[in-house]
């Protein structure tokens, strides 16, 4: 087999690894988006995972029906020049924002666990990123697929022994007070949970999408990876309902998790958050750079994009990283809903002339 070569399983781990990123594996993605909803934030859970599946599947098909070099292809195709262009600035906007959350998350962990300086863990995740965007979308995907198996693998056990330990009281469990003011109900919160991660995944998926020569390759790819998104959330929620009143206040709630069960858990898991959040920084900085650059064509105007947006983003991440997560990434989910409609729209059109045609 061609080490190159686009596998269902590859599709399955570039989709995984672009989305659990900080907030994911961290468990601050649950308590702003989720928990706080009690068990209605599981039915909201669920309503993601269709929505997870559905949509991985048209960005990549779009992807691949467009050519797609970069998100832009996709957007403008979808919804017209006017509506790609405010998209486009959009997604270049949240890309790097994502981007700098995953910095500030290093950072995050680094002083939490290690009781180390927050700036060396932001330039540690900027440096090794940097390296691997600049191998172009081979590398991106090869390194998901090296890191998810052992991404999810160690938080589903993690969750899992968490769970026998204290197990959640989910009929008698009250609504959490506090997350992210701008999620009003559980079906909201869904829907821009799925939202402000398709801004990410649009920019790596449809690039990917127009690499993959079998349709059931990708179909298999989006079925796997937004059902293997959804066990790890719904583990997560679990996990945190528990624990709530200990962990809600903490940057990286799910350490704390992991330090209650066990010191080889504690180092597993840690060594986990550092693989989550370097493969969604990965799919950010990727997305960022392959809008403005073609990494293989350009490679000297490349070099400098690559680093000139890294060290911005390192500057940006010192805002903190649940900061980021309670107030950007909702804000950019409302506009990210603009994205699915569009991609709907596209497919809907699509379908309705191929009927026409007949």
């Amino acid at each position: 087999m061609n080490r190159n070569e686009v596998t269902i399983f590859k599709v399955a781990a570039t989709y995984i690894g672009t989305i659990v990123g900080a907030g994911f594996a961290t468990g601050q993605e649950m308590l702003q988006f989720f928990i706080k909803f009690g068990i209605l934030g599981l039915f909201g859970i669920l309503i993601t995972i269709v929505l997870f599946i559905f949509f991985g599947e048209v960005i990549m098909m779009l992807g691949k029906r467009y050519n797609a070099k970069s998100h832009l292809e996709i957007i403008q195709k979808s919804g017209g020049k006017t509506f790609g262009k405010a998209m486009d600035i959009l997604i270049i906007i949240f890309l790097f924002g994502g981007l700098t959350a995953m910095i500030a998350g290093t950072g995050a962990l680094f002083e939490q666990q290690f009781n180390m300086p927050i700036l060396l863990g932001n330039i540690t995740m900027a440096l090794i990123t940097a390296i691997t965007v600049l191998r172009g979308i081979e590398g991106v995907v090869n390194s998901m697929g090296y890191v998810v198996p052992f991404l999810l693998f160690t938080v589903l056990g993690t969750c899992a022994i968490s769970i026998i330990n204290n197990p959640p009281e989910l009929l008698t469990m009250e609504m959490f007070i506090g997350g992210s003011e701008f999620i009003s109900n559980w079906v909201l919160a869904a829907i821009l949970f799925v939202s402000y991660n398709m801004v990410i995944v649009v920019a790596v998926l449809g690039p990917l999408g127009a690499k993959v020569t079998d349709l059931r390759t990708i179909r298999k790819g989006a079925l796997l990876g937004g059902l293997s998104l959804g066990i790890g959330s719904i583990m997560i929620y679990l996990t945190l309902t528990s624990q709530v009143k200990n962990v809600y206040m903490l940057e990286v709630p799910m350490i704390y998790i992991a330090r209650e069960i066990s010191p080889v858990i504690l180092i597993l898991y840690t060594g986990v958050l550092i693989a989550a959040i370097y493969t969604t920084a990965v799919g950010s900085l990727f997305g960022f750079v392959s809008r403005f650059t073609n990494l293989n064509k350009t490679p000297a105007s490349s070099w400098s994009l690559v680093f000139i947006t890294t060290i911005f983003a390192l500057l940006a991440s010192q805002f903190g990283f649940s900061n980021l997560v309670k107030y950007l990434y909702p804000m950019i989910g409302f506009a990210g809903i603009a994205l699915l409609l569009s991609l709907l729209y596209a497919v809907i059109r699509d379908l309705w002339s191929q009927g026409t045609s007949c």
